[in-house]
């Protein structure tokens, strides 16, 4: 195992990791709780959005050449009406938030405190960007789910260290087809936000 390397990018700059960064999304969103079933016409689509957006920001750690963990972003007036919509809903103005789209890294590469430097790097550029809030949503499966290993731990207690709070009013659903199943399936997401102070 290599020194880990984190450097960050935006917009078209993307292009040369983005099927690396496809792959590592699949292979991740595979275990629970999103049990993503991988669809790379999907990804090459929604990545696509990022990659057009000039404002949008890509993470990257690279364990040598290789691509082990990404997270991303991008402001929230450019997500899709799903991600949207709760926020207008509660009377959020979503040219205030700064969307982070996902934190994806490999089991081998977990508890090295990559997931904080993600957050910060997305923090850092959000509040240079003069967004008051960051945002994300994860999704939340039914208690006792059949797929849920015994010894799964939410990432609750990591979100909540890093300042993000829960706001369970400010929920969407999004659908996506599970590991084994035949059809897309509506999920719920539910949204964490933390206010963001002026950039130094």
């Amino acid at each position: 195992m290599n020194e880990l390397t984190l450097t960050a990018c935006q917009g078209h700059a993307i292009a040369p990791h983005l099927d690396a960064l496809a792959r590592l999304r699949i292979r991740v969103f595979r275990d629970f709780p999103y049990l993503y079933d991988g669809d790379l016409g999907y990804e090459a689509d929604y990545l696509g959005r990022y990659a057009e957006n000039p404002a949008s920001l890509f993470v990257l750690a690279f364990d040598g050449d290789t691509l082990v963990g990404a997270a991303t972003g991008q402001p929230l007036k450019d997500e899709v009406d799903a991600f949207r919509r709760p926020f207008e809903a509660n009377g959020i103005d979503p040219e205030r938030v700064f969307y982070y789209g996902e934190s994806v890294l490999l089991h081998d590469y977990r508890g090295r405190g990559i997931g904080k430097q993600f957050m910060a790097e997305r923090e850092a550029h959000a509040r240079h960007q003069g967004f008051e809030i960051a945002a994300f949503c994860a999704v939340e499966r039914p208690s006792g789910h059949p797929q849920e290993p015994t010894d799964y731990r939410p990432l609750h207690g990591f979100w909540n260290a890093q300042g993000y709070q829960r706001h369970g009013k400010l929920a969407t659903t999004f659908a996506w087809k599970d590991i084994g199943e035949a059809d897309e399936t509506h999920k719920t997401m539910v949204f964490w936000l933390k206010t963001l102070g002026t950039s130094d």
